[in-house]
């Protein structure tokens, strides 16, 4: 796994501050992007919150995962949250060590007062001093939040005081693109009350078996207003993959107004990913789950297509100018207003979710912007099954044949690819194992990248010839 320090550079710590006009919880920011470029201290708003207990609290779940593995526990996880202005909304959003879960807080115009939301992407500060403040806030008097410098600082930054150095694995970033590609696909599979949501998260085990390790999915089956569990996958059920990594969700359930559940349609037994949006007043929180607990979202491999395709990379650069820090994100009218057909934008999207320059929200079923402070293109030099095809296809190893095959060697080894129903297949180990939940792999993706570029080659081929035809011609 490829790993590089990241620095995150605060002004000073987050704080949860009293005085005599009321209580201030003052997020500091670390380097971003914002409309007019990078920034050292982004400041996106400076107002108040309508919920402030609960926001605390939900604050408070989004920094849990970002420390937290479910996988593997012993190792260190410490990722501060990243905040995205939207002009209307705030969103807080973090991933689990192990890339299992993916928490995204989303604060609603209807709870924030007072003030404009900004537009752009840092990393927030949430220190273990913060952390027990939020826990110990009680009542809900008025509670200022502060996300950026406030107005007497902006101007006497003179560099940061507070410095974190976290590892940053290569497969971290790719978490928020594949979690992107998987949740296109749910839908809105239960929703229940507040009562039954509650009565049904504080029945789910806190602690895999054992006490520690995360357990296997459990499937639960809609039931009129709750959720009924079930020992085994039938029409209509939902798969909780690891059912304790939802503990998150536990410090919020008393403000809770209700649970939506999103899903794909099921896979026979096969366990899936999942999303559980707890809503609060003038919130949503929601935690996505990956299909196995052992199992991170930055190798299901739905990202590769795009990836290795120069049309989405052209396509993608023409889309990025098009997106302007919007809440919602409608491919059909940014299809209309680059002229690329709808398909071609999605695909130019799922690319741009790769550099985390765009999210995705289920309960909107829309795309958002946002510009993850991370180096972007590392996602895609560091993706093992890409760079692999790569190299096949550097080596000469796909040998292309009719209708849609081809013969790929690698090592000693040669495999067939054939096409089906549009959809590339393999005689190698991952596609028995997986046959394409988890992506094409490394030879399939080969012989696409391989397609391409003859089909190219023909094209160009053909556009020369007619040139020279209508050339020759001209000329007698």
């Amino acid at each position: 796994m490829t790993r590089t320090a990241h620095t995150f550079a605060y002004a000073r710590p987050s704080a949860l501050t009293s005085s005599a006009a009321g209580r201030t919880l003052g997020l500091e920011t670390a380097g971003g992007l914002t409309p007019v470029g990078a920034e050292a201290h982004p400041r996106f708003f400076a107002g108040f919150l309508n919920a402030p207990q609960a926001a605390a609290r939900a604050l408070l779940a989004v920094a849990d995962v970002a420390a937290a593995r479910y996988y593997r526990r012993t190792l260190r996880a410490s990722l501060d949250p990243v905040v995205t202005g939207n002009g209307d909304r705030l969103r807080f959003e973090s991933f689990s060590g192990c890339c299992g879960v993916y928490a995204r807080l989303d604060v609603l115009p209807e709870g924030l007062r007072g003030a404009d939301t900004g537009h752009g992407t840092t990393n927030v500060d949430v220190n273990h001093p913060l952390r027990a403040a939020l826990s110990r806030l009680t009542g809900n008097d008025p509670l200022h939040l502060r996300v950026g410098p406030d107005e007497m600082a902006v101007t006497t930054l003179d560099g940061p005081v507070v410095e974190k150095k976290v590892p940053l694995p290569d497969r971290w970033l790719r978490g928020f693109a594949e979690s992107q590609v998987a949740t296109t696909g749910f839908d809105l599979r239960a929703e229940l009350p507040a009562a039954e949501a509650v009565r049904f998260l504080r029945s789910l085990p806190r602690t895999g078996p054992g006490g520690g390790s995360a357990g296997g999915p459990m499937w639960v089956l809609p039931a009129g207003r709750t959720l009924r569990p079930t020992t085994r996958p039938v029409p209509g059920t939902v798969c909780l993959p690891g059912p304790e990594r939802l503990a998150a969700l536990q410090q919020v359930l008393r403000h809770a107004t209700g649970l939506r559940v999103y899903g794909p349609a099921p896979d026979g037994a096969l366990p899936t990913a999942s999303a559980w949006e707890l809503t609060l007043p003038g919130m949503r929180l929601t935690l996505t789950l990956s299909p196995e607990a052992d199992r991170g979202f930055s190798g299901e491999g739905g990202v590769l297509e795009a990836l290795a395709t120069d049309e989405a990379a052209d396509d993608a650069e023409l889309i990025s100018v098009l997106l302007a820090w919007e809440p919602r994100i409608d491919p059909a009218e940014l299809a209309g207003q680059s002229g690329l057909p709808v398909p071609r934008v999605r695909a130019a999207l799922a690319r741009l979710g790769t550099a985390g320059r765009v999210g995705y929200d289920i309960a909107d079923a829309a795309y958002f912007h946002r510009e993850l402070p991370y180096d972007a293109r590392r996602a895609e030099r560091h993706n093992p099954r890409l760079t692999a095809a790569r190299a096949l296809l550097e080596a000469g190893a796909v040998a292309l044949g009719g209708s849609g095959t081809a013969l790929v060697t690698s090592g000693e080894r040669r495999y067939q690819v054939r096409e089906s129903g549009g959809a590339l297949g393999c005689t190698c180990q991952w596609w028995a194992d997986y046959r394409g939940r988890r992506g094409p792999c490394k030879h399939a993706l080969a012989t696409r990248m391989a397609q391409r570029a003859a089909a190219t080659a023909t094209t160009d081929r053909t556009t020369t010839a007619t040139t020279t035809a209508t050339t020759t011609g001209a000329t007698r």
